[in-house]
């Protein structure tokens, strides 16, 4: 998939406009928005940091000098640093509202997809820990419309368990309306059930013991209609056989109406359905299986529910994968608390961008074609070409 949003370098210059220079009055020889759409193009050509940034920059000198504003040159790394340690992050990543909504527009259009997945789910940058000062590894929470391939949102939190609060604050910050929030177990909350019915969605809430009687109840609740093949409860099944790279996959699908009788059922808002995936797997001679449960506010179409089960995954395939084997980002050292959580949010916008892009490239030769090609000094001519400038 890939979408045409038809963006310059003055558009992108706009909404960083009202974003607060924190700079001291002696340290504002370059521009603030200048500052940010280098940086911008920087980790989409490759840069992992403030002085990889800065090499990039002075490599570029020349395209850079005629597209922005630039008084006193080309910024050092040192700029680069202070500048984006003192942005707020939550104020930083507001800039890109509107960015991300005419892209998300963009592709809603060009895929015709009505009904997005919006897949949550947390990532730690595994080096990012400073025990000198007693800083923790940044663990950063995702919002990633998996059929778009786009990041809407990141919030950082101090550490995994400290999800559950931090979803429903991000969720208010994005329009969700019509779209089905999927979040695996740690998520599966009531106050982020009803988050996301009050925006206008759908959830699709993974269960495992930590709902305690509710599972359990499920479970009893599935076991019991097996005996009965499910008939007359208005159940639906859906099966699927995948062979892919020397492997065997078959998934079955099973979606149900929700029992009132279940445990805590009035604490779910919405509750129509639960579900069931199967998945039975051979490779290589070796069999592996795996049984998941869901609960949801979708009504019994299991078609449906079978995509937004596999789409959720798209987070870790799709995102997360690319974040660590192309950006390398469980390697990156940087320590600053804002700093690091800043060029998260650069890595997972970047990501977005090279995702909507028509070339049928890899992720990592999208940003080498970065790097090596003048013209892609323009975003602009990034969105709407083709890695041979066509």
């Amino acid at each position: 998939m890939a979408a045409s949003v038809r963006l310059d370098v003055k558009d992108i210059l706009r909404h960083f406009k009202p974003l607060e220079d924190r700079r001291s009055s002696v340290n504002l020889l370059h521009p603030l928005d200048s500052l940010v759409v280098i940086a911008i193009m920087a980790v989409l050509a490759g840069a992992n940091g403030p002085t990889a940034s800065a090499k990039w920059a002075n490599r570029k000198a020349e395209v850079l000098l005629k597209l922005l504003e630039l008084p006193h040159g080309i910024p050092q790394k040192d700029v680069f640093r202070r500048v984006l340690a003192t942005l707020k992050p939550d104020a930083f990543q507001a800039c890109f509202t509107m960015w991300l909504t005419a892209l998300r527009a963009a592709a809603a259009e060009a895929t015709g997809v009505e009904r997005p997945t919006l897949a949550i789910d947390g990532k730690t940058l595994r080096r990012s820990h400073d025990r000198r000062r007693n800083l923790g590894a940044l663990h950063s929470v995702s919002v990633w419309a998996s059929e778009f391939g786009l990041t809407l949102a990141q919030v950082a939190t101090a550490e995994k368990s400290n999800e559950i609060t931090a979803i429903p604050t991000r969720l208010s910050l994005i329009d969700i309306h019509g779209a089905i929030i999927t979040i695996d177990a740690m998520g599966t909350q009531p106050a982020i059930a009803e988050k996301s019915m009050d925006g206008g969605g759908d959830y699709l809430l993974a269960r495992k013991g930590n709902q305690g009687t509710l599972h359990d109840a499920a479970i009893d609740s599935i076991n019991e209609q097996t005996k009965t093949d499910f008939r007359g409860i208005g159940a639906r099944r859906w099966d699927t056989v995948e062979k892919k790279h020397g492997r065997i996959a078959r998934r079955t699908y099973l979606q149900m109406p929700a029992p009132k009788s279940l445990p805590g059922f009035d604490r779910w808002k919405g509750l129509l359905s639960i579900g069931i995936a199967f998945l039975w797997c051979i490779r290589d001679g070796k069999e592996t299986t795996e049984v998941r449960y869901f609960i949801s506010s979708l009504p019994v179409k299991v078609k449906q529910f079978a995509h937004a089960v596999r789409s959720h995954w798209g987070i870790e395939n799709r995102c997360h994968w690319c974040l660590d084997v192309t950006y390398r980002e469980d390697e990156s050292r940087i320590r600053d608390e804002h700093l690091r959580e800043n060029f998260a949010w650069l890595n997972r916008l970047t990501l977005s961008l090279l995702k909507q892009h028509p070339g049928k490239d890899s992720v990592a030769m999208k940003r080498r074609a970065c790097g090596w090609n003048d013209d892609y000094g323009s975003l602009h001519k990034f969105c709407n070409t083709g890695l041979d400038g066509k």
